[in-house]
């Protein structure tokens, strides 16, 4: 990966700026569907009663939408206290789990970053940021990787502020559609992945396991991380039956 980002009064080399630009243009459509789905949890935080200084204090530093929105039903059911954070906190820690799987296959190309470096670029990965980056290839760098994360994570930080602000003039965020724009993000983002009938059976056990976990379940989040680890386990399996297959 390469890291020709240049801070102080040192200039930033035109291929960095390029790499920055295009980051920020491939955003813009994962933007689109950002912003309403921001709005629609900034929304939802208001009527579970925290301020636009609270939403804004939480997508700043946790900046993870579906671990947000848990948090959001949790304390709107629980309110406050230390029992309603501890199972905060422990909802966000087990929906983000699957970051550690996520990161795993970053792990090339963060090769020759320092911890440092590596770890703060990391705290802006999302679902869509990982997936641009994986569609990037090896030819990601950090400038790219920061062009995508600024674009995403200030949209993600104006919207759900913005949502938090407005959330007493509506009634029913999800009348209005706003609870689908995400999905329809996943969805484009998961057929950019597409890569014929051999890609399929990471996708199926991933769905099956997170059906049955959720129709087992009284609840939770468990399904997201059954998921995971199952569509992982099932393209770990693919890739070494495809090693060994070239090795014969």
């Amino acid at each position: 990966m390469s890291t020709q980002i240049s801070t102080g009064s040192a200039a930033i080399p035109a291929s960095s700026r390029q790499e920055f630009a295009a980051g920020v243009v491939h955003c813009l459509p994962i933007v689109a569907g950002a912003i309403p789905f921001g709005f629609l949890l900034g929304s939802l935080a208001a009527k579970a009663g925290l301020s636009a200084l609270d939403m804004g204090l939480m997508s700043a530093l946790v900046f993870a939408g579906s671990s947000q929105f848990v948090a959001v039903e949790l304390l709107d059911k629980n309110g406050s206290g230390a029992g309603a954070g501890l199972a905060v906190v422990g909802a966000i820690l087990l929906v983000n789990l699957r970051h550690l799987l996520m990161g795993a296959t970053l792990e090339p190309r963060f090769r020759g970053v320092s911890r440092a470096r590596s770890g703060l670029a990391l705290f802006f990965m999302t679902d869509e940021q990982w997936a641009l980056a994986l569609r990037r290839g090896p030819e990601l760098t950090l400038a790219y990787w920061y062009g995508v994360a600024a674009t995403l994570y200030l949209a993600w930080l104006g919207s759900t502020v913005a949502g938090a602000l407005a959330g007493a003039l509506i009634a029913d965020p999800t009348a209005w559609g706003l609870d689908f724009t995400f999905i329809a993000v996943f969805l484009c983002l998961l057929a950019g992945f597409w890569r014929g009938v051999g890609s399929l059976p990471p996708w199926l056990a991933s769905a099956a396991a997170a059906l049955a976990v959720h129709a087992l379940s009284s609840g939770g989040t468990w399904h997201i991380l059954a998921g995971a680890l199952a569509g992982g386990a099932v393209a770990a399996c693919q890739a070494k039956g495809q090693g060994r297959a070239r090795d014969v």
